[in-house]
C-alpha cells in the first residue's frame, strides 16, 4: 500500500512539475511579447521624429543623413502615413502590386487603427501628421506561439496519461494472469482427489449415471483449469471439428439450465475443421450461451447455427431476451462494462480477445432490439 502510494504521488509530482515548467515558458513569452511590442512602438515613435526632422531640417548636416538612414532601416513594419486631412500620403512595407489599388491601402489603414494607437507629427499648430502602422510579421508570428505551446503542453499530458494508463493497464494485466494461472494450479489439486473418489464410487456399486455425471463435472473443472492456465500467453490453434467443440459447449450448458428454455442447434455441416484451440474457443461459447441465458431469465428461445461460407465460418448466437440498445454494442466488449448486478464485465471482453487476437476472426452483435433478443456473430477464417 505504502509504494502503491509512492508512485501515485510521483506521478503526481512529475506531471505537476511538467505542467509548472509550461506555464513559466507561457509567462515568459508573454513578457518577451510585450517588451517585443514596446520596442516596435518605440521604433515607430524615433521613425516619427526622423520624418519630422528631415521634413523640417534643410541643413545637411550629419543629423541629415542620420535622419535618413533612420527612415530607412525601418524594413519590416507595414506604415501608412496620413496628412492633417487623414488623406493617405504615403505607405511603407505593403504590398507594392495591391498598393496602387486605393481599396488596399484603405482596408490596411483601417486595420492598423484597429491594431495601434498612431503616432502624432505635429509640424505646426494646425498641421498634424499620423502615423498608422502594423505589428511586425516577427511579431504576428509570436503571436501565436503561446498557442503552439498550448498545444504542445496538452499532447505532452495526453502522452504522460497514456504512458501511465498504459502501465496501470500493464500492471492490472499481469495480476489477473497471475491470479488466473494459481487458480488453475489451486484448481488441480482437489481435481486429483476427486478423479480418486470417483475410482472408489466405481467400487462401491454406485448408480453408474451418477459416476458419469460427476466425470462429466470433473472434466469440466479440467477444462476451467486449462483455460485459465492459457491466459496471458499464446495458445496453440490445431485443427478442429468446430461443429464439435461448439456442440460440446452447447450441450453441456442445455443440460443444465432451465427446461424452459428452447435450445436450437443447427451446422450446414457435421464436420467443419478449421484452426482452433478448442478450450478458449469453447469458453466463448459459452460465455455467449450463458449470456443468453440470462439475458432471457431461464425461459424463451435460444438458436445456435453455424454457417461454411467460401473463405469464414459464421457463428450466429441468438436469444429472445431483452435485447441490447443500439448505443452499447461496442461498449459491452469492454472491460468491466456489465450490466449485471454482480457481473464482473470480464466475460465479453474476454470473448473478443480470444476470437479476435488469438483466431484472427471478428465478434460484434448483428442486430437487437431492446425487448426482442439480440444476435452475435462470429467470424473466422478457415485459414488461421
Amino acid at each position: 500500500m505504502k509504494i502503491f502510494k509512492n508512485t501515485f504521488l510521483l506521478k503526481g509530482i512529475s506531471i505537476l512539475s511538467s505542467l509548472l515548467f509550461v506555464i513559466l515558458i507561457l509567462w515568459n513569452t508573454y513578457i518577451f511579447f510585450q517588451n517585443f511590442k514596446k520596442e516596435e512602438r518605440l521604433k515607430m515613435e524615433i521613425f516619427a521624429a526622423a520624418i519630422k526632422e528631415f521634413a523640417t531640417n534643410q541643413n545637411l548636416d550629419d543629423n541629415f543623413f542620420i535622419e535618413g538612414k533612420i527612415i530607412e532601416s525601418n524594413t519590416n513594419i507595414p506604415t501608412i502615413l496620413v496628412d492633417e486631412n487623414n488623406e493617405i500620403s504615403s505607405w511603407e512595407n505593403l504590398d507594392t502590386v495591391k498598393a496602387k489599388n486605393p481599396r488596399y491601402l484603405q482596408k490596411q489603414l483601417e486595420l492598423m487603427k484597429n491594431e495601434n494607437a498612431p503616432i502624432l507629427i505635429n509640424f505646426s499648430e494646425n498641421k498634424t501628421n499620423k502615423i498608422y502602422y502594423k505589428d511586425s510579421e516577427t511579431l504576428n508570428k509570436l503571436t501565436y506561439y503561446p498557442f503552439a505551446l498550448i498545444l504542445i503542453l496538452i499532447l505532452f499530458l495526453a502522452v504522460i496519461y497514456l504512458f501511465y494508463n498504459s502501465n496501470k493497464i500493464a500492471e492490472s494485466n499481469k495480476l489477473w494472469t497471475g491470479m488466473a494461472k494459481e487458480t488453475a494450479h489451486q484448481i488441480g489439486t482437489p481435481l486429483s482427489s476427486l478423479l480418486g473418489w470417483i475410482t472408489i464410487l466405481k467400487t462401491e456399486n454406485v448408480k453408474e449415471s451418477y459416476i458419469q455425471e460427476i466425470e462429466k463435472d470433473v472434466d469440466r473443472l479440467n477444462i476451467i483449469a486449462n483455460r485459465f492456465s492459457k491466459i496471458g500467453s499464446i495458445p496453440e490453434l490445431k485443427n478442429e471439428n468446430i461443429v464439435l467443440v461448439a456442440n460440446n459447449a452447447f450441450t453441456y450448458l442445455k443440460t443444465r439450465s432451465s427446461k424452459q428454455i428452447d435450445f436450437q442447434f443447427s451446422s450446414s455441416s457435421n464436420t467443419i475443421t478449421i484452426k482452433l484451440n478448442k478450450e478458449l474457443f469453447g469458453w466463448v461459447i459459452e460465455n455467449l450461451i450463458k449470456n443468453a441465458i440470462d439475458a432471457m431469465s431461464g425461459k424463451g428461445q435460444l438458436s445456435f447455427s453455424i454457417k461454411e461460407k467460401t473463405k469464414s465460418i459464421e457463428i450466429l448466437v441468438s436469444d429472445s431476451g431483452k435485447g441490447i440498445p443500439k448505443n452499447k454494442f461496442k461498449k459491452i466488449f469492454r472491460p468491466g462494462y456489465t450490466s449485471k448486478a454482480r457481473g464482473w464485465g470480464l466475460g465479453l471482453s474476454l470473448s473478443k480477445r480470444i476470437i479476435e487476437d488469438y483466431h484472427n476472426g471478428k465478434i460484434f452483435v448483428k442486430s437487437s432490439e431492446v425487448g426482442n433478443g439480440a444476435t452475435f456473430q462470429i467470424n473466422l477464417p478457415k485459414a488461421v
